[in-house]
């Protein structure tokens, strides 16, 4: 019992330290009804009464009283608290985070490596598009060629055609003239 007082003693003397070196935040709202019950009480002038100072002064100290019992049920609380229980609640924690890392990390690879499969079918497909353009245009440019020559070609037999004519008329004037001079 002589051990709760003096954790009580050493609570208050933290609290009473902590309030007093903590800079000033936003009113509770405990705090805000005390500070509209004074407002109702106080008279016309704005001054309070003794007699309404006393009420208040015995709520703030049955406020602290109790938000000390409450620190030190905390404090009892947590001493009865199992460690090793929670030790062991954190070690099964940490080694199913584990075998969930392995298991991303196992999915990871293998949509990695689907990943590098279909970017090589791509590669593959974009080749042999590639390729095809190619042959596209080379067969084109061999038809071109191919009608070129044809082209050609009527040319030719209409000049052998033309030739063979022209040396036909020229061994029948040749006779006529071998004729002529005898």
């Amino acid at each position: 019992m002589s051990s709760l007082y003096s954790r009580s003693k050493d609570l208050s003397s933290r609290s009473r330290k902590s309030l007093s070196d903590s800079p000033p935040s936003s009113p509770s709202p405990s705090t805000k009804t005390f500070r509209q019950d004074r407002a109702s009480r106080s008279d016309s002038s704005g001054v309070e009464s003794s007699s309404d100072r006393l009420p208040a002064r015995t709520s703030t100290y049955t406020r602290r009283e109790n938000r000390l019992a409450s620190l030190s049920k905390t404090d009892d609380d947590s001493a009865s608290k199992d460690y090793k229980k929670l030790y062991e609640d954190a070690l099964a924690e940490n080694e199913k985070l584990k075998s969930r890392l392995d298991d991303s990390k196992q999915e990871l690879t293998k949509i990695r490596s689907q990943l590098d499969r279909v970017a090589q079918r791509q590669d593959r497909i974009s080749e042999r598009s590639t390729v095809f353009e190619s042959e596209k245009r080379e067969k084109e440019a061999l038809e071109k060629k191919v009608s070129d020559m044809e082209e050609e070609l009527k040319v030719l037999t209409e000049l052998k055609s033309d030739n063979q004519r022209l040396k036909d008329e020229n061994g029948a004037l040749i006779r006529v003239i071998s004729k002529l001079s005898k």
